[in-house]
């Protein structure tokens, strides 16, 4: 039993405790800050991004951080409900589609892309091996990254007009040139793989996504097709500065995606994002977290000994720290983004801009920022 002096002095001591440990966790949030902002500031300084928001994430909080504008007639600063493309951040969704549709029994992993497409389509095979989803998820299933001698009929939106029917045609021809099983990213493998599963449930990929994914998480703000109230924050794209910088980015047009929207089709905000970012890392309790942890899974070693491929996800180790992160990057003819984990530390960034230029060194800098600040 403790007496009332005893009591008060340990109250005291508690008091003190926890104010420093609030003072320290604020000192070091406000130095992360402080090197994210010289991470950023430079690239809207140099012109070379339009408006770029930058969102962390950790077991205590999370943050947002906007830098430039929206577009280069508005001074309005982009902010965490700020939509822009993802661009090929949308592959991890598409591969969580398929753990989720495996853990609830409707595909097996192992099952060949051909069950889940239209009798009248032939997929490729080598000699009696079949492409299973698991190749397309792994981006081991043989196919070329892009459709050779596709020609768009607008190049500043290439997958427009990308139809189905082009996608089968192009399958029911095609000769692999090798076996699947080797690491080789591919667009077209990710497209097929959110068509087929889109067929399997006969219904489309955006609202398959939705159902399983957006709506389960509470993402009101990952969609393809945005209403009107979500158009008016929807960041307009910018081409990269060309000739060596001497021309600035201009303003260009949206990516609009038909068979293989799996692959990038998706759009989203910084806040979505960490939503997405939380669940991945188990900090946020979701019923799709055991299909996210077999999306973590290493399957393959890619041409960098540092870096292997998931489902969707790559790994990079980083050797100094004894850890690694989980990441992917995405880009449109407009847009630029970047996400990483820890699943060690429990700590996470997302990274978007509006122009056509890579902020992938900024979104390394800031996860390595992030696991060293222990």
């Amino acid at each position: 039993m403790f007496g009332n002096h005893q009591q008060k002095s340990l109250s005291v001591l508690i008091t003190v405790i926890v104010a420093t440990q609030v003072g320290t966790l604020k000192a070091q949030a406000d130095d992360v800050r402080q090197k994210i902002d010289e991470m950023i500031n430079p690239l809207i300084e140099k012109k070379t991004h339009v408006g770029v928001v930058v969102g962390i994430i950790n077991q205590e909080s999370r943050q947002v951080f906007g830098y430039g504008k929206v577009n280069l007639k508005s001074d309005t600063v982009p902010d965490g409900d700020t939509i822009f493309e993802i661009g090929s951040i949308t592959k991890v969704f598409t591969t969580l589609l398929l753990a989720d549709m495996s853990r609830e029994g409707l595909v097996k992993l192992i099952d060949p892309v051909q069950s889940c497409l239209p009798d009248q389509v032939t997929m490729p095979k080598w000699g009696d091996t079949e492409i299973t989803l698991l190749d397309l998820a792994t981006h081991t299933s043989g196919l070329p990254r892009v459709q050779m001698f596709f020609i768009p009929a607008d190049p500043k939106n290439p997958y427009a007009d990308y139809t189905a029917e082009t996608l089968y045609q192009f399958l029911s021809k095609h000769k692999l040139r090798r076996a699947p099983g080797k690491y080789d990213y591919s667009n077209l493998g990710m497209g097929l793989l959110g068509h087929a599963l889109a067929c399997k449930a006969n219904t489309s990929y955006e609202q398959i996504i939705i159902q399983h994914i957006c709506e389960p998480l509470g993402m009101k703000d990952t969609r393809i097709t945005l209403n009107d109230q979500q158009r008016t924050r929807l960041a307009p794209g910018h081409t990269a500065w060309k000739y060596l910088g001497l021309l600035p980015g201009r303003p260009t047009s949206n990516w609009d995606f038909k068979a293989l929207a799996g692959c990038g089709a998706i759009r989203s905000t910084a806040d979505d994002m960490l939503t997405f970012l939380a669940a991945n890392m188990g900090l946020t309790k979701t019923k799709l977290l055991p299909a996210m942890l077999m999306c973590h899974k290493k399957y393959k070693q890619t041409d960098a000994e540092f870096i292997h491929i998931c489902m969707g996800w790559h790994t990079w180790m980083l050797y100094e720290h004894s850890e690694e992160f989980i990441f992917h990057n995405g880009g449109t003819g407009g847009y630029c983004s970047f996400l990483a984990f820890s699943p060690k530390s429990k700590k996470g960034v997302i990274v978007l801009t509006n122009s056509a230029k890579s902020v992938d060194g900024e979104g390394i800098a800031i996860i390595k920022l992030l696991i060293a600040d222990q």
